[in-house]
């Protein structure tokens, strides 16, 4: 069962624990974590200004982007589904992406690159349909940890069907 930790902190206070707190927590009350999902650190919101085309490879763009610092960072990109103005994850040099994938300034094709562009899939969400398009209302630099909180996937066994709801978990939790 997923539980998000958004829709339980409706119901219970757990501001003050990490998602490591929280595994324990759950294991210590006889409910198996079999995996948490959650948007790595380093991932920010970013706003694309402008795109044009790689000067030495057909398939990639070389995008001004604003994360919120002040001043646009130069991407190189291969994705094509997005338009100037959209909002997307930027994942600034020093993330670590999921399978030990570190992001780091680089060049591609001789054009230097200060991050990189993500689809919800590179974040580990399920959706693989290029970048991954935010909401226009979100404000560049926002950190996506603080948007899209972490998701626990538990094994609920038989004799705990208490727990199987966010209410019931969140029970568990606070006692």
């Amino acid at each position: 069962m997923k539980v998000a930790i958004d829709w339980l902190s409706d119901h219970v206070d757990l501001s003050g624990y990490s998602d490591a707190q929280l595994d324990d927590l759950l294991t210590f009350a006889g409910i198996e974590v079999e995996g948490i999902e959650s948007i790595p650190e380093k991932v920010l919101v970013a706003t694309i200004k402008s795109s044009e085309k790689h000067p030495d490879a057909d398939k990639l763009s070389v995008c001004m982007v604003d994360d919120g610092s002040g001043t646009l960072r130069q991407i190189v990109c291969g994705a094509t589904n997005y338009q100037v103005g959209d909002n997307v994850p930027l994942a600034l040099p020093g993330a670590t992406l999921g399978k030990g994938f570190h992001i780091k300034k680089g060049k591609l094709r001789g054009i230097e690159s200060n991050g990189m562009l993500c689809s919800a899939k590179e974040l580990g969400r399920e959706d693989d349909s290029g970048l991954w398009i935010l909401p226009p209302e979100y404000n560049p630099g926002k950190p996506l940890t603080d948007i899209y909180s972490a998701t626990f996937d538990l094994e609920i066994t038989p004799n705990r069907p208490d727990c199987l709801s966010h209410l019931g978990i969140a029970r568990e939790l606070a006692a």
